[in-house]
């Protein structure tokens, strides 16, 4: 399993504009909330500078008429306080919503067009973490980061502004702290970046790993494997918990630092507005006034950090979603100008064509054959011989090296996927079901596909004959990955889901490898009358499934090393004909048995 790469800076302004361009639809929510913001920030430090008129001008000369009226000032503060920031919390957590929304919807549809060769090298767990994980992080940024940024700026300058028009020396004896104050915010400012990027990919790592071991679960109990998949589960999860606890150590430090640092500025208050009372040339009410300013100005230091490791957070996340959203691997369209239509499948033709997974490894090593309409073939070999890479290449899930594909004479490359595949149906070894029902595994979710149509190719499979023993027959639920079917019973079905988009090219892979002599032969009747005049590829390694293929490829070791029909293969008496005689021999044995 790959570790997750570790990314990005503490403040990326690349990222920042690309983030940006998110909100962009939501322009005018964003201008509302900052004005709001605004506002907001500027009604906090009003409330320390009313409390000085109240004692200075009031109290102090009993004027209780006047003492009513700041008091009422005060109250008509707080409550526009309030109704304000609900406004701009509803904003907020909107525009954060809204964006999520988009994000995730434009992270599916990449993950939608991106080729079979990202997968094979990307763990679904870590694309899980990116849909969901990673952008639940921008909702934080854009509901509780991005704009409150914006307020505990503007309170912190609108708190010096009112010191300093109050008494600039006293503001500068309660400023004089800032150093220490900024100091120990850049130490835990880096600090905290590298142990949250540590939790972020600890985190990645467990989700892979419980992913792949949940879905493989069957072979780790079969094999008796609990005990080490436990100890290995722990050694990840105790990485994860020590990351976290470090981040945890850092904000545990950081915080009494700023409590201490804020008591500090307190005592300096204390003592030089103590002084200057004593000498008649301060009153009370000012130092009272800064003693409120002092508290309510280290509160958006404290939310500062806060919003700083939301943002570092953002970054980080971003730079994996947007390294997902930017990659390549995917199978190009032909330019809308030289696409051409498919309109029905024509000849198949593989001509000196090259395959690689990874690179210099080949696969497939100039193959070339010719597949005429309505013609069925089979493909035969060992494991590893090449046989799924054909089928592959030919519903266009990867592209090839060298040579070229061509039906009807076009280049695969030069006709758009959806048009190629839109003709082809397939049934593999490895059958994949929804949860949902049985009719929506059918037709996945196509409206255009009648209920008659699913009975009738249900019916043709012989797969009706489970589904009636159903009390909801049809519109029976399906468990995750078909867990509460038989393999049988979803090769079946995956028949069924193939032939109800009656298509043109119906390509087998091992289809009939997984049921019982019984329904084999039902499925090889259905088969029989499905495939006439339809063009067909059938790989199988029970040879007697392909004996009237009009042709069939032998490959070994990814070349064609024999073609011809079930009894030109036979009378050549080379691969096939050892094949067949492996494979009758050992039947007889199974049946002398």
């Amino acid at each position: 399993m790959q570790e997750e790469e570790v990314l990005g800076k503490a403040l990326d302004s690349r990222l920042m504009k690309r983030l940006l361009g998110y909100a962009r639809p939501y322009a005018w929510h964003v201008v509302g909330a900052i004005a709001l913001t605004v506002l907001i920030s500027a009604l906090s430090p009003l409330r320390p500078y009313l409390t000085k008129l109240a004692v200075d001008d009031y109290i102090a000369v009993g004027d209780k008429d006047g003492l009513l009226m700041i008091a009422g000032i005060l109250l008509g503060t707080l409550l526009l306080q309030g109704v304000a920031q609900y406004v701009m919390m509803y904003f907020t957590q909107w525009i954060g919503q809204r964006i999520i929304v988009d994000v995730r919807m434009q992270i599916f549809t990449r993950l939608q067009k991106l080729a079979l060769r990202f997968f094979d090298r990307n763990p679904v767990g870590r694309l899980v973490t990116r849909v969901t994980n990673d952008v639940e992080v921008l909702n934080e940024m854009f509901s509780s980061g991005l704009v409150t940024v914006f307020a505990d700026i503007f309170i912190l300058l609108w708190i010096v502004i009112f010191m300093l028009s109050i008494n600039w020396a006293l503001a500068l004896v309660t400023l004089s702290v800032m150093p220490l104050l900024v100091y120990g915010t850049f130490l835990f400012r880096k600090k905290v970046r590298e142990s949250y990027r540590d939790v972020r990919t600890q985190l990645a790592r467990l989700n892979a790993f419980t992913q792949e071991r949940v879905s493989g679960m069957n072979t780790v109990q079969l094999f008796g494997q609990e005990k080490r998949e436990a100890g290995s589960f722990e050694e990840i999860n105790r990485k994860h918990q020590d990351a976290n606890i470090r981040s945890v150590f850092y904000y545990a430090l950081f915080y009494p630092s700023v409590d201490f640092i804020s008591s500090l500025a307190v005592a300096l208050i204390i003592w030089y507005a103590g002084g200057e009372i004593m000498a008649g040339f301060m009153t009370v009410g000012t130092m009272i006034s800064f003693i409120q300013y002092t508290e309510m100005f280290f509160r958006p230091i404290r939310d500062l950090s806060e919003k700083y490791n939301i943002m570092q957070t953002a970054m980080a996340s971003s730079e994996r979603i947007f390294k997902l959203l930017d990659d390549d691997t995917i199978i190009p369209e032909p330019a809308p100008e030289k696409a051409k239509p498919l309109a029905s499948i024509d000849t198949i033709r593989f001509e000196n064509v090259w395959f690689a997974y990874n690179e210099e490894e080949w696969v497939l090593k100039d193959v070339s054959f010719e597949i005429p309409r309505g013609r069925s073939i089979a493909i035969v070999g060992a494991t590893g011989s090449g046989k799924t890479t054909i089928i592959n290449l030919l519903c266009r899930f990867y592209d090839i090296q060298k040579g070229r594909i061509t039906v009807g004479g076009t280049d695969i490359r030069d006709i758009p996927t959806a048009a190629l595949r839109k003709h082809i149906g397939i049934v593999l070894q490895d059958v994949f079901l929804f949860s949902g029902s049985i009719h929506d595994n059918v037709t996945l979710g196509d409206d255009a596909i009648a209920r008659e149509k699913v009975e009738e190719v249900s019916r043709l499979v012989g797969v009706e004959r489970f589904i009636e023993r159903l009390p909801e027959r049809y519109d029976a639920e399906i468990r995750e990955r078909g867990g509460s079917l038989s393999v049988g019973q979803k090769q079946l079905l995956a028949f069924a889901r193939a032939l109800a988009y009656d298509p043109q090219l119906l390509i087998l892979d091992e289809a009939t490898s997984s049921v019982d002599t019984e329904t084999e032969l039902l499925i090889q009747e259905a088969i029989a009358r499905l495939l006439k005049g339809r063009t067909s590829v059938v790989i199988a390694h029970r040879l007697s499934t392909i004996q009237h293929a009009d042709r069939i490829l032998v490959m070994h070791k990814g070349q064609i090393r024999e073609q011809g029909n079930h009894q030109e293969l036979l009378a050549h008496r080379g691969i096939y004909f050892r094949l067949y005689q492996l494979q009758y021999k050992e039947q007889d044995i199974e049946s002398a048995a």
